[in-house]
């Protein structure tokens, strides 16, 4: 298979396919090289210490060690372990379903394979933010899309003025509706400049009503489908709406 070169890491866990009887294909945003795939062989295999499945859920953050074989197309993993144990994500069914969502964006939508130590700093503080959180759980992953498109190239190029709209074409406020219809109407336009400007401890002062949320995401996805037609095929959206 070629010389083998290692080296540390950290990733979160975007995806995972069963490969075989015992090993998985882990999807990994990592801060050493952007998205990367890797063979984690025996990763279900045997029980105990030797299972490492348990690690491989949507935004666990993980240390490892990778494996870079020349002639293989994809890494290995070895020494794997919690970066951070997350305390309530995995038990709170709205965490969870926001984990899933977060994991599934940044996996149709992260393609990237070299280093943005600014990204993977945000996702990691990100899904740390929700396992900690108390208040505005339900607010969450309209946040974590607002904040995500700067990464992405799209945030809005310019300041909120009350009363404005949102055309997507331009990727700006705007005083006045355009003849086309790719718009955040006026009350979500609001809510995009709140998001903007808001820190996740905050999100609990944000009275929405589930109608408001679900209005709201379906405008902002609107306007990542107008750079990624990917955001319209994500599974978990529907799982969102039913809890939130």
């Amino acid at each position: 298979m070629g010389a083998a070169t290692t080296y540390k890491a950290q990733g979160i866990v975007l995806h995972t396919v069963r490969y075989g009887d015992t090993s998985l294909i882990a999807y990994v945003l990592t801060d050493v090289a952007g998205r990367q795939t890797y063979l984690v062989q025996g990763a279900c295999g045997g029980k105990g210490k030797g299972n490492k499945s348990a690690l491989f859920q949507p935004m666990f953050p993980l240390a490892f060690e990778g494996i870079a074989l020349r002639r293989s197309q994809m890494d290995r993993m070895k020494d794997i372990r919690l970066l951070e144990p997350l305390r309530s994500v995995p038990f709170d069914v709205r965490k969870s379903t926001i984990a899933l969502f977060m994991a599934e964006s940044l996996y149709k939508l992260v393609r990237e394979s070299e280093a943005d130590t600014t990204l993977f700093a945000f996702v990691r503080e990100a899904i740390l933010a929700l396992d900690r959180m108390e208040e505005g759980v339900a607010n969450f992953h309209l946040w974590f899309l607002v904040q995500l498109s700067a990464f992405l190239g799209f945030y809005p190029g310019n300041h909120y003025t009350a009363g404005d709209c949102f055309d997507i074409v331009e990727g700006a406020f705007v005083d006045r509706m355009p003849d086309h219809a790719i718009v955040l109407n006026r009350p979500n336009a609001a809510l995009l400049a709140e998001l903007m400007t808001c820190g996740v401890e905050q999100l609990g002062e944000l009275a929405l009503a589930r109608s408001q949320r679900a209005d709201f995401l379906t405008s902002l996805l609107h306007y990542f489908g107008y750079h990624f037609d990917t955001v319209y095929k994500m599974q978990s959206i529907r799982i969102l709406s039913e809890v939130f």
